[in-house]
């Protein structure tokens, strides 16, 4: 195995895991992961919550970490050497290659939403929606999705600024930026949290994110949080395994993983108790209104509060970092394998890899005007954008996850495991192992399963 990646490697140890974060820190810990757990019991969903990270989040990362740490390569030919070197054969390298695929479409329709977040820090900072009221906002953002021009605009702009940072490289690119967005991600939200708690319902917000309401848990509010371990940490899509190719050699792998998987939920209940003060205090607004919580309700929230445009146009701008900083994640294993493979030059590759999910992305941005009705059998009925979200979301990532603990705790021998946890206890590193081969592929199965059949059952497909 090579000691060192040929991309470069992060500076330290904390590099890593602010990149990793800033790859997990997404839209959906900025509105999804506070509603559903204040809808779901509160703390006893938080709780419920932590236990699905302990047992499908923390030991799949752990594995594809371990993977891209000890392979020193694009996820396609660290799975492939690794084979290699163990005796396993080769067509294991597909878990990489289908991880790169994955990332490439989810950046087609990400880029999508994030120009959404983009265009509405524009014209808050404008002060487009002083005064504004729900009706108002509803057909503002109904304009907004019905204006191809508009879409393809920001879809393009966000495309670039993803280019930008992976074009740069691991060190000057990807560390830097990220060395500086998670550090801005989270003065935003303090900033916010202390406006939410002057100019807020704070205390509404802590009863409905940490309020423990057992009688709320159901059968489907644990597979929420089994669903959302799992996606929260950016898993099965490659980018963990390849930023784990550029991890320091004598870094902790158990502890520092873990402590990506801390990170990520304190900053999504931090988003919650940012968030809901305002929504509290604005009479109307349900917090569970999803996507139309972010480019609906608040926009007249902070348009019809005290310095709320300046708060507003603060955190549109911490959505825009949230997503710009997952988003680079998404294009660079597919960059990594075009350098190792083809001997591209980085800015080549990435202006390739960029432009294939732009071009995909405008299929997403014709979804909600010019290609709204288009919903062939072919694509189950969904617009392209739906179809891409469904194919990613729940068949490419979990299968993803599931082969890469199959691929470690069952294929590999134990050896391999132990010696890239040699700083973990044995006790530890017996209990992980145990967790990552039987409980962690069948927990995911499961979600994985029930949720297909809900779409093509339920749903009459």
């Amino acid at each position: 195995m090579q000691s060192k990646s040929l991309h470069g490697m992060w500076s330290n140890r904390w590099t890593f895991i602010l990149a990793a974060t800033g790859s997990a820190v997404g839209l959906g810990n900025i509105w999804k992961f506070p509603y559903i757990a204040g809808e779901n019991g509160g703390g006893a969903f938080v709780l419920i919550y932590l236990m699905c990270i302990a047992l499908i989040g923390i030991p799949i990362m752990i594995a594809e970490v371990l993977l891209g740490k000890r392979g020193r390569q694009n996820p396609v030919n660290a799975v492939k050497s690794i084979a290699l070197e163990n005796s396993a054969r080769t067509g294991w390298m597909h878990i990489g290659s289908m991880g790169i695929v994955a990332g490439v479409l989810i950046m087609s329709f990400y880029s999508v939403v994030a120009g959404w977040a983009l265009h509405y820090f524009v014209t808050t900072a404008s002060g487009d929606y002083a005064g504004i009221n729900g009706e108002q906002a509803g057909e503002v953002f109904g304009g907004l999705l019905a204006s191809p021009k508009i879409l393809f605009t920001w879809h393009s702009i966000f495309s670039f600024m993803t280019f930008a940072v992976v074009a740069g490289g691991v060190s000057k690119g990807l560390g830097s930026v990220a060395r500086i967005m998670m550090p801005f991600l989270l003065a935003s939200l303090v900033v916010l949290l202390g406006y939410g708690v002057f100019a807020g319902e704070f205390m509404a917000s802590v009863r409905f994110l940490f309020g423990f309401d057992f009688s709320a848990l159901s059968v489907d509010a644990v597979l929420i949080a089994l669903g959302h371990a799992f996606f929260t940490l950016s898993l099965g899509m490659g980018a963990i395994m390849a930023y784990g190719a550029y991890m320091p050699a004598k870094a902790c792998l158990g502890r520092t993983v873990i402590t990506v998987g801390l990170l990520d939920t304190v900053i999504a209940l931090m988003a919650g108790l940012a968030i809901f003060p305002i929504v509290f205090a604005s009479p109307g607004i349900e917090p569970s209104s999803g996507p139309g919580l972010l480019f609906v309700s608040l926009p007249v929230a902070f348009g019809n509060m005290a310095l709320g445009g300046l708060f507003g146009t603060l955190f549109f701008a911490l959505v825009s970092v949230a997503a710009w900083s997952s988003s680079v994640s998404l294009i660079e294993p597919g960059v990594a394998w075009l350098i190792e493979n083809k001997k591209w030059r980085r800015v080549t590759a990435s202006a390739c890899v960029t432009f294939v999910a732009w071009a995909i992305g405008i299929l997403s941005v014709l979804s909600f005007n010019v290609l709204a009705d288009f919903k062939p059998v072919w694509l189950l009925s969904f617009t392209p954008f739906d179809f891409f979200a469904f194919l990613t979301a729940q068949v490419l990532l979990p299968l993803g996850g599931v082969l890469i603990a199959i691929f470690v705790a069952w294929v590999l021998p134990r050896k391999v495991f132990d010696e890239e946890l040699s700083s973990l206890s044995e006790g530890f590193r017996t209990w992980l192992f145990f967790i990552l081969r039987y409980i962690s592929p069948l927990l995911v199965v499961m979600v994985m399963t029930l949720k297909l059949y809900e779409t093509f059952f339920s749903a009459g497909v």
